[in-house]
């Protein structure tokens, strides 16, 4: 089992959408059963609450299912997750920092990657501009804004990691 999860501030907006967007995108590719996506928060300040309306608006107009949405429940992000995961997908620099700065090895802290460094439109702009903003400060455009940048990474996350299945299985694609 492949493990990932995506990591925002609270939980409620940029990091769910992740995880519900690379959930469906592995599902799709034929990994469901061999990658499992959570996703947290580097702040426990939405700890237990519900996704953000406008999070949850967002994922209902690209149709996933409701049920899930309703379910989900904000965490923080763990210390102990760093030995049990595969890759921590960082939702901006700030993140990025926080979790190579909490990371007990270097191994772990190699683990740790901006979810836009796997999209191929990126490619060449400088760390520093490979954040996904915070959409909860803003209105539904930058809901629409952080999906629509999430969505441009996701395929470069699933080719990534079925590579790292391939070469862990010995088998080709």
């Amino acid at each position: 089992m492949y493990r990932i999860s995506a990591v925002c501030t609270g939980n409620i907006c940029r990091s769910p959408m992740a995880q519900f967007c690379l959930v469906r995108a592995f599902e799709n590719a034929g990994l469901g059963t061999a990658v499992e996506v959570t996703s947290a928060g580097v702040t426990a300040w939405e700890a237990g609450r519900p996704m953000d309306d406008r999070a949850k608006s967002e994922l209902l107009n690209h149709g996933f299912p409701a049920a899930g949405i309703e379910a989900f429940r904000a965490r923080a992000f763990e210390a102990e997750e760093f030995a049990r995961l595969d890759l921590i997908l960082a939702l901006d620099n700030g993140h990025l920092q926080e979790l190579q700065d909490r990371a007990p090895t270097e191994a772990d802290r190699d683990k740790v990657r901006l979810i836009r460094s796997f999209d191929p439109a990126a490619a060449g702009v400088p760390q520093e501009q490979l954040g996904i903003d915070d959409p909860w400060y803003g209105d539904m455009g930058d809901f629409d804004s952080s999906y629509a940048l999430i969505s441009a990474a996701v395929p470069g996350v699933v080719q990534y990691v079925a590579a790292a299945l391939d070469s862990s299985s010995g088998t080709a694609r």
